[in-house]
């Protein structure tokens, strides 16, 4: 068995020596030792520059995902506790040791939460493990659409697979179809908002009764119609759960999730707050955590090109998102109704630059309404430069209390609208690209049965920057739109105060 092994797969050579009976015995004990598979992580992963240090999760991840007996791994984790790290590592144990019989080769699909994710985060981060490792960089092939064995490329792979959020159950249910055979893998990345249905044909291929066959997900806890959801609830007898925390009080926490911004984030909004919840105790919230946008309806809104009398009746409005850090930028957003224009980035532009940036647009594009950020009093210098300019810039204050009280507060209520109006026909900029992924991450929940959106603090931690982009375009649905000059023509009919005032209670 072992010496067809080994003609199976001559490559390994290049694991130990050009004694492939010998490769196949050390494939063997990393197959069938309890630890086989940390010592194969070790031995393929640890540089004498760079050693391999797993967390005690990790660690327990990997000998689950070795255990025959084991078929299903759900991994229910914080943020920023490296589930994604192992998933990769697991997936290439799978790769580089499964192969059962000769002519049986390992096959594995991967998914996730968009497509996006899947390329950008668990693809590439499949790349930089195998680079790590000589026999994997011998071995195997990793492109943009596919990793496969050198010797074996059609039936030795390990392949993504997207899918179709807006389909209907069997749709979605052939996500994972075609695995088939002695060792399968079926792996779900972010899988906390991805629906149990995904997962049908993963199940089928488990009924085949493969030597080696596993399903494995992991995600954070935000949903509870996801299918990680439905492993630690309906189906918790078929699946292998590990609960991975980063809370700071908790002995048997991550080691690698960043702990004071943890204790800041427990300490400013409380143990029963939904994000923390989900994303720093590794626990479900009593309700789930939506996105307000998908990438599909964000691009879609990046393709569309509204004719000018679809727009040019409506108000010119600026949307002025000021710094607030170093690493913050200062973001000019214009709007005129379902049309957005290219926004100006500022980096470490001062108070008075600003303002008068911001005075240049309104002279050079017209606009009728500046919305100014002044959460903690950050656009203040702006505002008192804009009104010494002659101009009337509008402060909002993104905590103040929501002017329809179905919202938490003005932060909530103009993402949300301004999440409607993506989906109801808003021209995005192509210019922006940044603006995707400042849409889409996002999420909102319930709370006393009024919108309630995740701080900014958490956001800019699960986006590794400031939404700034998203925020300054927000701001221009502060108000209700309204036509172009209407509020020139209010001020110069004047009232008992003259022109340019608006005619008010107390001029009764």
């Amino acid at each position: 068995m072992r010496l067809a092994l080994g003609a199976c797969i001559g490559v390994l050579v290049a694991l130990v020596s050009a004694d492939a009976t010998l490769a196949a015995a050390r494939l063997a004990r990393y197959r069938e030792l309890p630890n086989g598979p940390l010592q194969f992580l070790d031995e393929q992963f640890s540089s004498a520059t760079a050693p391999l240090v797993l967390d005690r999760f990790q660690e327990r991840t990997a000998v689950a995902f070795g255990d025959r007996a084991i078929q299903r791994i759900s991994l229910q984790a914080a943020a920023g506790v490296g589930k994604t790290a192992i998933e990769c590592m697991c997936a290439w144990y799978f790769l580089g040791t499964q192969c059962l019989l000769p002519g049986e080769h390992p096959k594995g699909f991967v998914t996730s939460v968009t497509h996006e994710n899947l390329r950008d985060n668990f693809w590439a981060e499949m790349d930089k493990w195998r680079q790590r490792s000589a026999y994997l960089s011998h071995a195997f092939t990793w492109t943009a659409q596919r990793i496969f064995a050198n010797d074996y490329p059609s039936t030795w792979f390990l392949a993504p697979r997207n899918w179709p959020k807006t389909g209907n159950a069997d749709q979605q249910g052939a996500t994972l179809s075609g695995l088939h055979g002695k060792s399968v893998l079926a792996l779900v990345d972010e899988s906390g908002a991805i629906p149990p249905t995904v997962l049908r044909a993963a199940e089928q291929a488990l009924a085949d009764r493969p030597l080696f066959g596993k399903i494995m997900q992991s995600g954070n806890p935000i949903s509870l119609e996801g299918m990680l959801y439905a492993a630690a609830n309906q189906l918790r007898a078929q699946w292998t759960i590990i609960i991975v925390t980063n809370d700071p009080d908790d002995p048997h926490c991550s080691s690698r999730g960043d702990k004071d911004w943890a204790r800041l984030q427990i300490a400013t909004y409380g143990r029963d707050n939904p994000w923390v919840m989900a994303y720093i105790l590794g626990k479900f919230p009593p309700s789930s955590l939506n996105t307000l946008l998908g990438h599909e309806q964000v691009e879609l809104a990046m393709q569309r090109e509204p004719q000018p009398h679809e727009y040019d009746w409506a108000q010119k409005r600026l949307g002025i998102d000021v710094a607030r850090f170093g690493d913050d930028r200062t973001v000019i957003f214009p709007r005129q109704g379902l049309a957005c224009f290219k926004p100006v980035i500022l980096r470490g532009a001062r108070t008075t630059d600003i303002a008068a940036r911001v005075y240049q647009a309104k002279q050079k594009w017209g606009s009728e309404l500046e919305l100014v950020d002044d959460t903690g009093h950050w656009g203040h210098g702006v505002i008192d430069n804009l009104i010494a300019a002659g101009t009337a810039p509008h402060a909002v204050v993104f905590h103040a209390p929501a002017l329809n009280p179905r919202y938490k507060n003005r932060r909530a209520e103009m993402w949300i609208e301004m999440s409607k109006a993506v989906v109801g026909g808003l021209a995005l900029p192509r210019s922006a690209p940044d603006l995707i992924a400042e849409l889409t991450h996002v999420k909102y929940t319930f709370l006393n049965g009024v919108f309630l959106l995740e701080d900014k603090a958490i956001t800019k931690k699960l986006l590794g920057r400031s939404p700034d982009i998203a925020d300054a375009l927000a701001l221009t649905y502060a108000l209700p739109d309204m036509p172009g000059q209407v509020m020139d023509e209010i001020r110069a009919r004047g009232g008992a105060g003259g022109p340019g005032r608006v005619r008010t209670e107390e001029d009764e």
